[in-house]
Parts: C-alpha cells; sequence; structure tokens
C-alpha cells in the first residue's frame, strides 16, 4: 500500500468516528435491543408489572418493557430481536393468567421466570365466550379462557408486586432494605385505592353498569360491581347491530352508565346517550398512559366511579 492510500483510508476512519460521535445522541435505538446500562435487566409483560418494578427497583434495576404505546400488550407479537434481548434479561416477569400469548411459541429460561399471578391461580376467572373481534391491526381474537387484567383488583395488584420484590431482593440480596421500602410505599398506594373502590362498590349498592369491554372481570368481583359487558371499541362508533345487543342487555340489566376502557368517540356517547346511558372512563392502564403514570391513571379512574356514585 502506497503513503496516498494509506492516508484516504485514514481520513475515511476519522471521518467515520466524527459523524458516529455526533450521531450518537440522535439515533433511536432499535427496537428490542436493550443498551446495556451496568445494571440488571428485568423484562415485564405490561405496563402495570413495569410500574412496579420500577417503583421497587428505583435506579438498582434497568426495567425493559417496549411494547409499542398503541398495542395491546396482552396481543403483542415480539420481534425476533425483542425476543433476544428479553430472553438475556435477568429476570422476565410475567403476569400469568394466559397474558402473553406470544409466550406459547417462544423457550424462556425457566430460571428467570417469575409468574407474578401465581399466588392467586385457584382465583382466576374463566370466561366463556366464542364472540371474536378485532384490535386494529392486531388481528382477530376473543376473550374465551381464563380473564387476565389481574391488577384491576388492587388486592391481586400487591401480590402480583410483591412477586416482583421476591424476585429483585433474590437478584441483588445487597439492595434488599431498599426493595422493601419502595414496595411498602407502592402497597400503601395500591391499599388507598382498594379502600377506595370498595367504597365505591357499597355506594352502587348493586347498581347494574354496562362495560365496554370483557376486562372487568376482578374488578367487579373484587368490588362488588353488578357488571355486563359488551364488545365495542372505544374509537369505533357502534354500529345498529351492536346498539340492538345493547338494547337486549338493557331490557333485564337497566344500567344508567357505560363503563370505557378509553375516552368514546362523541357519536358513540351520543347513541347511547338516547337509551339513558352515561359514559365514564376506566382505563386498565395495560400499556403507557400518554401521560402520567400507572397510580395517577388508576386514581383518576376511581375518582370517576367515585363520581359515578355522588360519593
Amino acid at each position: 500500500m502506497n503513503i496516498f492510500s494509506f492516508v484516504r483510508q485514514l481520513a475515511g476512519v476519522s471521518a467515520f468516528i466524527v459523524l458516529a460521535s455526533s450521531c450518537e445522541k440522535q439515533a433511536a435505538p432499535t427496537p428490542g435491543v436493550v443498551a446495556k446500562s451496568g445494571l440488571p435487566r428485568v423484562f415485564a409483560a405490561n405496563y402495570p408489572l413495569a410500574y412496579f418494578v420500577q417503583r421497587i427497583g428505583g435506579h438498582e434495576v434497568e426495567t425493559v418493557f417496549d411494547v409499542p404505546n398503541e398495542t395491546d400488550p396482552a396481543f403483542w407479537q415480539p420481534t425476533d430481536a425483542q425476543i433476544t434481548a428479553l430472553q438475556d434479561a435477568d429476570i422476565i416477569v410475567m403476569n400469568g393468567a394466559t397474558y402473553s400469548k406470544w409466550a406459547e411459541k417462544v423457550t424462556l429460561p425457566e430460571s428467570k421466570l417469575v409468574d407474578s399471578s401465581s399466588l392467586f391461580r385457584d382465583k382466576f376467572i374463566v370466561v366463556k365466550s366464542t364472540v371474536t373481534h378485532s384490535h386494529g391491526k392486531q388481528g382477530e381474537h376473543s376473550h374465551n379462557g381464563i380473564a387476565f387484567t389481574t391488577w384491576l383488583d388492587f388486592q391481586q395488584a400487591i401480590a402480583q408486586a410483591d412477586a416482583v420484590c421476591d424476585a429483585l431482593k433474590r437478584l441483588k440480596p445487597e439492595s434488599i432494605e431498599h426493595f422493601a421500602l419502595n414496595f411498602d410505599d407502592l402497597k400503601k398506594d395500591l391499599l388507598a385505592l382498594d379502600t377506595r373502590m370498595m367504597a365505591v362498590g357499597k355506594n352502587l349498592a348493586s347498581r347494574p353498569l354496562v362495560a365496554s369491554h370483557p376486562v372487568y372481570q376482578y374488578w367487579a368481583r373484587r368490588y362488588s360491581i353488578n357488571l355486563e359487558a359488551v364488545l365495542w371499541e372505544a374509537e369505533e362508533v357502534p354500529t345498529d347491530a351492536q346498539m340492538e345487543d345493547l338494547k337486549k342487555i338493557l331490557a333485564t340489566h337497566p344500567a344508567k352508565w357505560m363503563v370505557w376502557e378509553g375516552e368514546p368517540a362523541k357519536e358513540s356517547a351520543a347513541k347511547i346517550k338516547m337509551l339513558g346511558l352515561d359514559s365514564v372512563v376506566f382505563d386498565p392502564c395495560a400499556n403507557r398512559p400518554d401521560k402520567g403514570d400507572f397510580l395517577s391513571v388508576m386514581l383518576d379512574n376511581v375518582s370517576a366511579m367515585e363520581r359515578v356514585t355522588g360519593s
């Protein structure tokens, strides 16, 4: 190699280094590939679990949760890169109750798995329905099988957070006291929500409600909510056939309120208003909220239900 070729190659390498350095802060991370922070990495199957990991683990762990905001984590399909990343995590916290459908087709290291709902497995609710529907691009599915929004019973949420805490203590025994204190703070918040929701259920006195989606089973059971559900999406206006189905429910279940997962379309709210139904939002918060966090969303949910009861 002559001196001119060498100089040209050296200049090219220098330019690449400068370019890489200038772009380092601007480049978006590759989906599913989590940069090593030097901290233990904990994968969470949904946002409530990710929130529990963050509240309990604090700065002692790195939380891995990269489900797109517009996707329901229960029906998420991870890419190969995302599967590799979560398999490499130090702990894999699952929701249990048949929540993560993708996990049925993926081999996960048993030594890293934490089933956060295992302590109340005997209290799972079995749903019997053959109706299918779709969530946007996520394809058709049904809610047949085991109900999986376990955390909407705040006592069960405490048990799931406790499972997270135990796993973190095993992972970093030198931080046991830190994790225990953080769990106690989280538990206080969840107990406060539980107490307020128990009062809501008592004030409702079994008055009938209708839900826009069959995801409130554990919430209804824990707080004695007299609830019937349809299969509607908040962003979609109900069809005439769906309205007829709702009328049939109201004939024997004379509800005055419909509980929605998200803010309903104005036309939807207007349609059910003609049947004597008002709308209230109780967001399950399975994925990251647009603003706030799990606790703030649940506080808003409970406040909304208190307004329904006038309490």
